[in-house]
């Protein structure tokens, strides 16, 4: 048992070694922090058509479309509000937010055909958007003052109904992607941490998402990682030409990783950051609120695979609770090598924490958090098998197979 014990906690240790050391530096969040980035203008400013698919929206539609109104780009910028068979008043209240502002002719809402076979109701909305476009051609796209061009590079914003921009944020997305010349720019929106639940679980949330994807292994070309974070994505119209249109990734769950995959996988420059300048207005005020949240995707980021689910609770037991469970060891060695692992996670966490604003102690909490996310997973894999995965405002988008 003692040398079990030493075992485990000398594992623990090294992985928390290698995450410090060798995972993209994952944990410093400043490299990618986007407020703090220098944002070199065009020479020309591209033809923008912002896509937001909503579906029952009407607590926070009116923010989030007077939002994108008041974005002070110096190019053509028009949106499109898909309305996903709303079952309250959201398409009305968009449409008094683009009259309050005198701006209705930007703002276009377009009333989604059914949900086809095959698709994730996101994934189709933004498809319905995209095809709107296509359709419409040049009467969406005029050429702008900045520009006169009418053959200018038309990008989409891809935003979802639920979060707030700052009036720069179309500026900066915009500045950074013809800089680098990307083809697709994310930035991960700040989520609310207000509730007791919110603060324990969501800044976890943002440190194991970049945990999986680096953002530096993104940004890498010769990295096969691709991630992005759905809620407010720049996409080039030539790279989703490319990859075939969004009816390649029409099936795919965790839409937002899919498309960042199918663009690097053709030769597309990706890159994605963090804001605090955009804020989802979504909030999580109860604990299981945030499990169904982790338990919608969790099984589909495994691939719906048993193997993977065993071995990613292997990984939690390892990285977050051995140390936590390995303080108390009889032996002194493992209870040493217990807390310097709690520690380094502590402070590797540390920067999430100081990002939502939140007391330095918070960074103690994260194996607590963990326990939860690997019991959300568990759930999430219940659901799967009992044929009620990925369930998102009245649909089921992941069945068992059969």
């Amino acid at each position: 048992m003692p040398f079990a014990q030493l075992a485990i906690s000398s594992i623990s240790l090294a992985i928390w070694l290698y995450l410090a050391l060798a995972r993209g530096t994952f944990w410093r969040l400043r490299e990618f922090d986007d407020d703090v980035a220098p944002h070199e203008p065009p020479s020309r400013w591209p033809n923008v058509i912002a896509i937001v698919p909503a579906r029952n929206e009407a607590a926070t539609i009116a923010q989030a479309v007077t939002s994108l109104l008041l974005q002070n780009y110096l190019g053509e910028f028009s949106i499109i509000l898909v309305d996903d068979h709303s079952e309250d008043a959201t398409a009305q209240l968009a449409q008094q937010a683009a009259t309050k502002l005198n701006a209705t002719k930007r703002l276009e809402i377009h009333a989604a055909a059914p949900l086809p076979p095959g698709w994730t109701g996101k994934l189709w909305a933004l498809n319905e958007g995209a095809s709107r476009v296509q359709r419409r051609g040049a009467a969406l796209l005029r050429p702008s003052p900045a520009t006169n061009d009418p053959s200018a590079t038309t990008y989409y914003w891809l935003t979802d109904a639920d979060i707030i921009h700052s009036p720069d944020t179309l500026h900066r997305l915009v500045s950074r992607a013809e800089h680098n010349q990307l083809d697709l720019t994310s930035l991960m929106v700040q989520l609310q941490a207000k509730t007791l639940p919110e603060r324990l679980l969501i800044p976890a949330f943002l440190f194991f998402f970049l945990k999986l994807y680096p953002p530096s292994w993104i940004a890498n070309p010769r990295a096969s990682t691709a991630g992005a974070a759905g809620g407010c994505i720049l996409l080039r119209s030539e790279a989703l030409r490319r990859i075939g249109g969004l009816a390649a990734i029409r099936h795919e769950v965790i839409d937002d990783c899919a498309l960042a995959q199918a663009v690097k996988a053709s030769n597309g420059k990706i890159w994605m950051g963090l804001t605090r300048a955009s804020v989802s207005l979504r909030t999580y005020p109860t604990f299981p609120e945030i499990r169904d949240m982790i338990a919608r995707t969790a099984y589909t980021q495994l691939r719906y695979s048993p193997l993977l689910l065993i071995g990613t609770l292997l990984a939690m037991f390892l990285t977050y609770l051995a140390p936590i469970a390995l303080l108390i060891a009889p032996n002194p060695a493992p209870r040493i090598l217990a807390a310097s692992t709690w520690l380094l996670m502590s402070l590797l966490y540390l920067p999430t924490i100081r990002f939502y604003r939140l007391f330095p102690l918070w960074a103690a909490t994260l194996p607590l958090a963990a326990l939860f996310y690997t019991y959300s997973t568990c759930l999430s894999a219940a659901r799967y098998y009992a044929g009620r995965g990925a369930h998102w405002k009245g649909r089921t988008q992941a069945h068992r197979p059969r």
